[in-house]
């Protein structure tokens, strides 16, 4: 998928040159705004008619100044951006990661490396790799939105590829179709490789900061964030890392977080089932818009 990515020509003669069919789409003379977090109802769709008509094993793009991947499966669903980052981390068998706690929770030591959780926004990222570095060992840093940094060089196929501790598309990217190729695994069926729980992100944009600033000094207190996710049962367990991120009693994760640079707040939740976790996305950002409508007073 092109676009306006400036990488969308770049792209296009990298896969050919690693023996992959390529039919590009979508390309743009004029700028096409993309958020790899939260891929637009219109673009997916796209994805999917695309996916049908031609028959696609995937689609594959970038942000518009191409430092973060976009990655969807052969039915045109989205494969995630901390799913990308899992993907290559292993691809490159790092040692240690970095990730912002909004990257899916089931990443953790059981998959065969140290994990740092740090909060989100590369400079975290890269200063949490930095920490974690010790001579000889392979350290990755990656982000829910599917930048990924190489914190140090790494060997892969006999060549050195060598560290590049700023976002970076390619290598995701051909991380993730080389996976395919070696697993002989459709994307759609790659994440059972792991058992993970589900994830599901979505933002309210123009949401002014002030009203973020009242809702999660509201939130912190106990009693008014219980009832506040009361639809999603009791709150076991509370992270306030970046935003504030709560663990239900039932396992499920609900997590507000402002955004750092825009009126905008995000939400992220982990569930059995990508079906549940949108439905928690969905009511938490409601009653989110709710709580900032003019005349609430609280909760």
């Amino acid at each position: 998928y092109q676009h306006s990515s400036v990488a969308a020509e770049l792209l296009v003669r990298v896969l050919r040159l690693f023996g992959a069919e390529v039919v590009p789409v979508g390309k743009s003379e004029t700028f096409v705004p993309v958020d790899t977090e939260a891929v637009g109802a219109a673009t997916l769709a796209k994805f999917k008619a695309w996916s049908r008509e031609f028959k696609l094993d995937a689609i594959v793009s970038t942000d518009a100044d191409a430092d973060r991947p976009l990655v969807a499966d052969e039915k045109g669903d989205l494969f995630r951006g901390d799913l990308i980052g899992l993907v290559t981390a292993l691809f490159v068998a790092a040692d240690t990661v970095v990730t912002p706690v909004t990257s899916n929770s089931g990443i953790s030591d059981a998959l065969g490396f140290e994990v740092r959780r740090t909060k989100v926004g590369s400079p975290f990222v890269i200063d949490g790799m930095e920490v974690s570095y010790r001579g000889g060992n392979i350290v990755i840093g990656f982000e829910a939105n599917g930048g990924v940094l190489l914190g140090s060089d790494c060997l892969l196929n006999g060549k050195t590829l060598a560290a590049l501790p700023t976002r970076d598309s390619l290598l995701p990217i051909l991380a993730v179709l080389g996976t395919m190729a070696s697993t002989k695994r459709p994307l759609s069926r790659l994440r059972e490789l792991w058992d993970l729980p589900f994830c599901a992100s979505e933002r309210l944009e123009n949401f002014p900061v002030e009203s973020s600033s009242r809702l999660m000094t509201q939130l912190a207190n106990p009693d008014a964030l219980q009832q506040f996710l009361a639809p999603f049962g009791t709150v076991a367990e509370i992270d306030e890392t970046d935003g504030l991120r709560a663990r239900m009693d039932s396992g499920e994760i609900i997590h507000l977080r402002p955004s750092g640079n825009a009126p905008e707040l995000r939400c992220y939740s982990e569930a059995a089932s990508y079906a549940r976790a949108t439905a928690i996305v969905a009511l938490t950002l409601e009653k989110a818009r709710a709580f900032a409508s003019p005349g609430t007073e609280g909760i």
